[in-house]
């Protein structure tokens, strides 16, 4: 039987890894993390040995079940337990022969206490390796350092995902005073979006303490959420979009005004809707935070982000719903970003591990 290419990446991963009691993985989406994570504990079984993966969220424990379905090696989960990272504080250090940190990097200062009186095998797992000098990129480095990366854009060119195409559309803030704000005493007054951006990009310059400056980044940031220029301007695009489109709002509320089925812990009918949604019955569906991890849409082409705002990770897991195709179709991810504001940022930062041959920029006329 001839060895795929995902195949053949899975078993480089592999051998790397077995050379190490600690270290990581930064393998794209679509590759297999979970399949490499299980050859390893296969490697490394013991009948008497229990096993600990840590996840974000339940989701991910669903995928581990998943394959080991696939794999025929089902008996393996009496073996194994799933804890979620806001929990692993509860568990026992020296119940566990070898501990998996799946989406590691979610890994935070708080998880140290367990970590550090755990003495044995640690593999991490992620697509999305964290930014040099934070906070996870520490605890990452410290307990499950990066030993071998296959990017997005290798397991494209190596025909493992399907190529695509990303297309930042560079909106202009709205001149109109059409903007409602409310004042203190419950009422509303108008301005435009332009001359709210410019007085809160003032607030930013003025703040003179870290907490000043934190404050008025984080309303800056909650303007350009509230502004409506990219609520309208999405409606033209899924006017002219035919194929399977899904849209990552940022809030429930905008979700459930940007497209008739959302989906979100907020709708009773989000599983109904993503049912629909899967099997082709519908062709939109917005969403917001749940959808980017553990989640895979059938025949899903064509996707937009709303705000990226500097998070490579969410932006990544996101594009990565669109790579599930066979290789040799292409997907479109539309990135919706404020000219001449922080946002065009946000949105480069949060592109840079993505082939910049790949990334377009359409610069509509609108008010």
């Amino acid at each position: 039987m001839q060895v795929t290419n995902r195949e053949k990446v899975q078993k480089k991963a592999l051998e790397i890894t077995l050379g190490h009691k600690r270290c990581g993985l930064g393998i794209s989406m679509g590759v297999g993390k979970t399949r490499i994570a299980l050859q390893h504990l296969i490697k490394n079984y013991d009948p008497t040995a229990k096993y600990l993966v840590v996840v974000p969220k339940n989701t991910v424990m669903d995928s581990w079940n998943d394959e080991m379905v696939k794999m025929k090696n089902i008996h393996l989960s009496s073996q194994i337990e799933f804890v979620n990272y806001r929990s692993i504080h509860k568990r026992n250090p020296n119940d566990y022969d070898i501990v998996y940190l799946d989406e590691g990097h979610n890994l935070l200062f708080s998880h140290e206490e367990f970590l550090k009186n755990y003495n044995g095998k640690i593999l991490g797992l992620t697509g999305t390796p964290p930014k040099k000098g934070s906070e996870k990129y520490t605890m990452v480095k410290r307990y499950c350092p990066i030993v071998y990366e296959f990017s997005v854009d290798e397991a494209t060119d190596s025909n493992i995902l399907n190529d695509y195409k990303i297309v930042i559309h560079k909106l202009q803030l709205s001149k109109l005073s059409t903007f409602a704000k409310k004042n203190k005493n419950g009422g509303k007054w108008y301005t435009s979006e332009v001359k709210d951006y410019q007085y809160l990009t003032g607030r930013c310059q003025q703040a003179m303490t870290a907490k000043q400056q934190q404050f008025a980044a984080i309303m800056r940031m909650r303007g350009l959420m509230e502004y409506n220029t990219k609520e309208q301007y999405l409606k033209g695009i899924l006017k002219n979009i035919s194929s399977k489109c899904i849209v990552f709002a940022n809030t429930q509320k905008q979700a459930d005004r940007v497209c008739k089925h959302s989906y979100h812990s907020g709708n009773k009918q989000s599983e109904e809707n993503l049912e629909l949604f899967s099997d082709g019955r519908i062709n939109r569906l917005s969403c917001v935070l749940q959808l980017s991890e553990g989640i895979s849409i059938p025949d899903l082409r064509q996707g937009i982000i709303m705000h990226a705002y500097g998070n490579n990770r969410k932006t990544a897991q996101r594009i990565g719903r669109l790579l599930r195709l066979s290789p040799d179709q292409k997907a479109v991810c539309h990135i919706l970003c404020y000219a001449n504001t922080i946002d065009e940022k946000w949105v480069n930062d949060a592109l840079k591990t993505f082939d910049p041959s790949k990334i377009e920029y359409f610069n509509p006329l609108n008010t």
